[in-house]
């Protein structure tokens, strides 16, 4: 995807916001603890840029030239919802093939990306436990995708 047709910007002044395209959004189980809310956002985030390296801005400097990493270059929408909303949203994310990274709650119990990957292997997409879910795409497709979520407080 092309970055500059992703965008639509003001050409006059340069101070009218970047309106986006696309959306990246992140769903969370509302029964989660303040810790595993964080922890879970970071690592569904982490997989978007690695497969849709367009979300990526350019990297960032100080006024003396410290290099820092770059990050996305929109917004990241926290949502909340029941199992159930998690479980509808991850249906029609994958209906309209969006890109999608998934939490389970058995990752809380592993600690390295081999066995995060093998407890997500061992279960069937119907009956993964999810607690979050990570999707990018159109804004009309993800806001069809998040249905019945709110916004996280």
């Amino acid at each position: 995807m092309n970055t500059d047709t992703d965008t639509k910007t003001d050409t006059g002044s340069g101070t009218a916001p970047v309106r986006f395209d696309t959306k990246i959004a992140v769903l969370l189980r509302e029964d989660l603890e303040t810790w595993q809310r964080l922890n879970v956002t970071a690592f569904l985030v982490s997989g978007l840029g690695s497969e849709r390296p367009e979300v990526i801005g350019e990297p960032y400097a100080d006024a003396d030239g410290t290099p820092y990493l770059p990050m996305f270059r929109q917004p990241v929408l926290v949502f909340e919802g029941t199992k159930e909303t998690l479980a509808a949203a991850h249906g029609r994310a994958l209906s309209r093939s969006l890109p999608l990274a998934v939490f389970t709650s058995g990752l809380f119990a592993t600690g390295n990306d081999r066995d995060n990957r093998a407890a997500v292997r061992a279960v069937g997409r119907e009956r993964l436990d999810l607690v979050g879910i990570a999707v990018h795409g159109p804004r009309n497709a993800v806001d069809k995708v998040l249905k019945g979520a709110r916004m996280h407080p």
